[in-house]
């Protein structure tokens, strides 16, 4: 792990060696990208243009974070931030990395919660608009387009969040991944007609299921927040 830890040091670097004005696109679009964002912003967008999506949004998006809290606590996942310094790596050669308002997240890393919340969430909208795309178009370019625009903001929240020192590359590849499959086995899924009681009972299992486990992984041993 630490080769694969060192990897990702050294392109975090690359990254931030590059052009001056990256630097405000790489921390807008981790700041605009953050999970908060699909119940702030991306659900209503998607309920006032289609109910349905916009239900399945919100569903995929509260399913999907509580899982990725669950997975770094089997995970953990170092931080690159805090790794840099705690591995010595420092010490044995020489390290040119800046530190931003956004960089000392604490918790483990892995998977990139940004990549992966934000990539389960968008999968019923993307899906939505490619299907409105081709009842309006024969064109394949504007058809694929919706994914490209996908890949593409998956793509730049990955990097956003290599360059603020958040996660290591393997980290956000992992979120993009898990991210697309969740929305993907997920939308189908969707509870569309039940009630807003189905919901809030469905929040609060989520939040006592994640408290017991929480207590059992703790009574076994293991220190989720080292």
């Amino acid at each position: 792990m630490d080769a694969l830890h060192t990897a990702g040091i050294h392109f975090a670097e690359a990254l931030q060696a590059g052009p001056p004005w990256l630097e405000k696109f790489w921390i807008s679009v981790t700041s605009l990208a953050d999970p908060k964002c699909v119940f702030t912003i991306c659900f209503p967008l998607a309920y006032f243009l289609d109910r349905k999506v916009g239900v399945s949004v919100l569903w995929i998006g509260l399913v999907s974070e509580w899982l990725n809290v669950v997975l770094k606590w089997f995970l953990f996942g170092e931080r690159p931030f805090w790794w840099v310094h705690e591995s010595g790596l420092t010490r044995k050669e020489l390290v040119t990395l800046r530190q931003f308002a956004v960089s000392c997240e604490t918790g483990p890393g892995d998977p990139s919660g940004h990549c992966m919340i934000t990539g389960a969430a968008l999968w019923p909208l993307v899906t939505a608009l490619t299907a409105l795309a081709s009842r309006h178009s024969r064109s394949l370019v504007v058809k694929l387009s919706p994914f490209g625009a996908y890949t593409l903001l998956l793509l730049a929240v990955g990097l956003s969040r290599i360059f603020v020192l958040a996660h290591f590359p393997h980290q956000v590849v992992g979120g993009i991944l898990a991210g697309a499959a969740l929305g993907w086995g997920l939308q189908g899924h969707t509870p569309a007609t039940r009630t807003v009681g189905f919901f809030v009972v469905a929040a609060l299992a989520l939040l006592l299921g994640s408290l017991a486990l929480h207590s059992l992984v703790i009574a076994a041993g293991i220190d989720i927040d080292w």
